[in-house]
C-alpha cells in the first residue's frame, strides 16, 4: 500500500510529538518525583486514633526549619485547628480523614488536597511569608461543612 508524502509526513510528526510527550512526563514522574500521589498509604478508618501517627495529632519539629504536621480530618473539624510555625519552614502535612472525604485548602497557598478515609495524603509546603493562613474543606461533607476551618499562623 502506497502512502501519500502528506500522510508519511504528518504520521513521522505525530510519532515524535506523541514519543515525546511519553519522555517528558517520565522525566517529570520518575527523576523529578512530580507525580500525583499514589494512594498506596492505607490505614483502618475505624481506628485512626488508634494507628500512629494519627493517635496524637500535632505540630513536631523533624529538622532544621522543617516541621511534620500530624493531621485528622473529622466531622467539620481540623486537629490540629491551628498551627503556628516560623517563616521559612518547610511543612509536611500527613493526613488522613475519619469519616468521609474531606479536603484541605489553604488560602493564597498551593496547598489544595483530597482526604479520603483509609488513606494518607502527604503534601509539603515552605511558607515564606508571615501571616494568618485560612484552611478549608472544600469537599462538601455534610450539614455543618461551611463550618469546617482552621488558621495557620506564621511568625
Amino acid at each position: 500500500m502506497k502512502m501519500h508524502r502528506f500522510e508519511e509526513i504528518f504520521l513521522t510528526i505525530a510519532s515524535i510529538i506523541i514519543i515525546g510527550s511519553m519522555l517528558v512526563t517520565g522525566y517529570q514522574t520518575f527523576a523529578l518525583g512530580w507525580g500525583p500521589p499514589s494512594g498506596k498509604e492505607t490505614i483502618d478508618p475505624q481506628k485512626v486514633s488508634e494507628t500512629a501517627p494519627f493517635d496524637e495529632p500535632g505540630i513536631y519539629k523533624v529538622g532544621e526549619n522543617e516541621y511534620d504536621v500530624i493531621m485528622t480530618l473529622q466531622t467539620f473539624s481540623f486537629d490540629p485547628g491551628e498551627i503556628v510555625i516560623p517563616k521559612g519552614a518547610k511543612v509536611n502535612f500527613i493526613m488522613t480523614s475519619k469519616d468521609v472525604v474531606h479536603s484541605i485548602q489553604v488560602v493564597d497557598t498551593n496547598i489544595n488536597a483530597m482526604v479520603t478515609p483509609g488513606h494518607i495524603q502527604r503534601i509539603s509546603h515552605t511558607f515564606n511569608e508571615s501571616g494568618e493562613f485560612l484552611m478549608l474543606c472544600n469537599e462538601y461533607c455534610g450539614a455543618g461543612h461551611q463550618m469546617m476551618s482552621g488558621t495557620i499562623i506564621v511568625e
